[in-house]
């Protein structure tokens, strides 16, 4: 079987989520802190993010930061339904990711032309999402199901496909490392950055700080290899 073509998402975006080296997931309850909290992350070199579908105004959110903040790529997470994939497109999401493996969700981001990672946390998912055309997918939840010793164990029959993930839920500094060491991993994901409690505290100068803190050491730690 020759590795099955990527159809899921654009060379430019899987770049981009490459070298971004960390997704930054946020979770904005009001419209008022979408610029300030994507000002603060590119503050601190981190420039892609994972804005969850969970709140209100997170549509008016994206729209807030496509247009003041045009250099952050944008992600929408939590997408579960068609009729969510069809609303991200319109507000120009530059991709998303979903918890779960969904072909019906994964075939309709095709359809639209939206970068799609889709969760996967066993065998049949990855096989469900490979069949897709999907290369770039979601370890999800990734500490709670083995980190990266359950990932390399579950991968290595499909090694030769040249997949990669994004590894989310219990990452944070203490083991960011231990992902961003693997050849397997594009980027992390992890709320910890620029968690709900800082952005309702309006707290920028900490999520700048968190910010640098995980660029700096994924910079170390690229320079290494």
């Amino acid at each position: 079987m020759q590795p099955i073509a990527q159809r899921a998402m654009t060379p430019d975006i899987i770049k981009r989520i490459d070298d971004a080296g960390i997704i930054a997931v946020l979770v904005i309850d009001e419209l008022k802190h979408a610029v300030p909290v994507a000002k603060a992350l590119l503050a601190g070199g981190v420039d892609a993010i994972e804005l969850t579908l969970r709140t209100p105004v997170a549509m008016d959110a994206a729209a807030a930061i496509k247009s003041e903040v045009p250099e952050m790529t944008l992600g929408f997470g939590t997408v579960l339904a068609v009729d969510q994939v069809k609303a991200v497109v319109v507000a120009g999401a530059d991709f998303a990711v979903a918890p779960g493996c969904n072909p019906r969700v994964i075939a309709e981001a095709q359809r639209l032309g939206l970068s799609f990672a889709p969760g996967i946390m066993t065998p049949s998912d990855i096989e469900i999402a490979v069949e897709q055309g999907c290369r770039v997918l979601k370890y999800f939840p990734a500490e709670t199901s083995g980190g990266m010793e359950h990932l390399v164990n579950m991968v290595a029959p499909y090694n030769y496909l040249g997949l990669t993930f994004i590894p989310l839920g219990g990452c944070n500094m203490e083991n960011a490392g231990s992902y961003l060491s693997s050849p397997l991993i594009t980027a992390i994901g992890g709320s910890w950055v620029a968690k709900q409690a800082l952005i309702r505290a309006e707290a920028w100068d900490a999520i700048t700080a968190n910010a640098k803190e995980i660029r700096d050491l994924i910079l170390k730690i690229r320079a290494a290899k």
